[in-house]
């Protein structure tokens, strides 16, 4: 290679290198944010407290005589639905008792399905064909849409509780 071709390649090098160097402080003067001021820092906290209220799952109570049980729900339409209906205050089911497994009780309207293949457990609160809700006390498999669970339920004191005949269940948002 010629000498002035090598100078040439030199300052192409050059060259190259103090564009790379340029960019990169660039960037870092871009990366660079201002401390946040005291009304951004209240904004941020409350953003975050919100967020932490939205990831809470919803409870509903579930008042059986004097007993009283908590359930989480679901996060599906169905749910959803039974959630904005109960904003209204709380609803009175009379649940009848169908094959020594469960208590339903007709809703009077439909609410959106989101029907799964599932094998219930004691505690389940499920959406039967859009307008029955369903409280299992003993395991059932078909194709239903669950609502919600009862927590830390003992199966033996919820079959007492509910009972052999109907019974009534009041049921509201915690």
């Amino acid at each position: 290679m010629r000498k002035d071709g090598w100078i040439t390649l030199l300052l192409l090098m050059f060259l190259i290198a103090a564009c790379n160097t340029a960019d990169s402080s660039h960037s870092a003067k871009n990366a660079y944010k201002e401390p946040l001021s005291f009304k951004e820092e209240e904004t941020d906290k409350a953003e975050m407290v919100q967020a932490q209220k939205e990831e809470e799952p919803v409870k509903m109570k579930l008042e059986i005589g004097e007993h009283i049980f908590i359930a989480v729900l679901e996060e599906n339409s169905s749910a959803d639905a039974l959630k904005e209906w109960l904003k209204d205050g709380p609803l009175t089911l009379n649940m009848t008792d169908y094959a020594n497994m469960e208590k339903n009780a007709d809703l009077k309207t439909v609410l959106p399905q989101n029907n799964v293949q599932m094998q219930t457990e004691a505690g389940d609160i499920i959406l039967y064909q859009g307008r029955t809700l369903v409280i299992y006390y003993e395991p059932n498999s078909w194709s239903l849409t669950p609502i919600g669970k009862i927590e830390n339920v003992d199966p033996a004191e919820l079959r007492r509780v509910l009972g052999t005949g109907d019974v009534t269940v009041i049921i509201s948002l915690e």
